[in-house]
């Protein structure tokens, strides 16, 4: 792609919530022809609700990152699969969120090369508003950047922020606008329209939005939660819907020298949503 004549140097797709095994069928099918098609040079996945709509497995992280994912995030149902926790230890492009207790398994940033060799960070963290305790994301956030500056030691720094609440994103926006490249939430499984490039560069979505089947409530299957809203009581547990899923996501292009972003354009193929693919020049 192109900007002002200009080629630009890094394309980075991220890609939402990948819920259930219509999520993750759906991603892992596609995710190879749309690396050659967009010719990606680096795919972010977060995988946190890949394994029935509550954690990740190891043979799920390995089928995603097989599939051509470069690095998978998580959230607050990171460890939701305990019998496979140990994978957070082993597989180091698999991050948990960087605020969580020190003493967790896995880590929650690395350094990472694309096919060319550039630095890409990428940096995980999870907000407090609506969410279980954790430790300020900003503060967290700010220790991983110390010493790894845009455009110098890192080509890209993206930050997956998996949140509640849009003022908190917003927030996080803002306060690290022009130090990263890019700053998608997830979480909420809602894909937003706000995708831009802030004051100082840095390319900004409030939510990607999940990959899965959107005939559904927020993924999973309509009946218990309606019941569950309606009633005030449980009927039985949650599954996830099972039909065709939308893929969602973002594409980013960065800029050689400065790592700021130079395009933003959202991602949505499949299933029930409008889709929306980038254009390509």
């Amino acid at each position: 792609m192109c900007l002002d004549g200009k080629r630009v140097v890094l394309r980075i797709a991220v890609f939402g919530d990948v819920m259930g095994r219509s999520g993750r069928t759906a991603l892992i099918e596609r995710l190879p022809g749309l690396r050659k098609r967009f010719a990606l040079d680096f795919v972010i996945v977060n995988a946190e609700n890949a394994a029935a709509g509550f954690g990740v497995t190891a043979r799920i992280c390995e089928a995603l990152l097989e599939a051509g994912a470069d690095v998978l995030t998580t959230g607050n149902h990171a460890f939701d699969q305990r019998d496979d926790v140990d994978i957070f230890r082993k597989e180091e492009r698999l991050l948990r969120p960087v605020n969580f207790p020190p003493s967790n398994p896995g880590r929650g940033s690395g350094m990472y090369q694309d096919g060319k060799g550039r630095n890409v960070l990428v940096v995980h963290a999870q907000g407090q508003r609506g969410m279980a305790p954790t430790d300020d994301p900003c503060a967290a956030i700010d220790r991983e950047l110390d010493g790894v500056a845009l455009g110098r030691e890192a080509d890209a720094i993206v930050v997956d922020f998996h949140a509640e609440a849009t003022s908190e994103k917003y927030a996080i926006g803002h306060y690290l606008d022009g130090r990263v490249s890019l700053i998608v939430g997830t979480h909420t499984h809602v894909p937003t329209a706000d995708d831009q490039i802030l004051v100082g560069g840095t390319g900004y979505i409030t939510d990607l939005g999940m990959c899965g089947d959107y005939d559904s409530v927020i993924g999973m299957e309509k009946s218990e939660p309606v019941h569950r809203f309606t009633t005030k009581m449980s009927g039985g547990r949650f599954s996830p819907a099972a039909g065709d899923a939308t893929i969602c996501g973002i594409l980013i292009d960065t800029d050689e020298k400065t790592g700021l972003a130079t395009n933003i354009e959202p991602i949505r193929i499949g299933g029930r949503l409008r889709g929306t693919q980038p254009a390509i020049n």
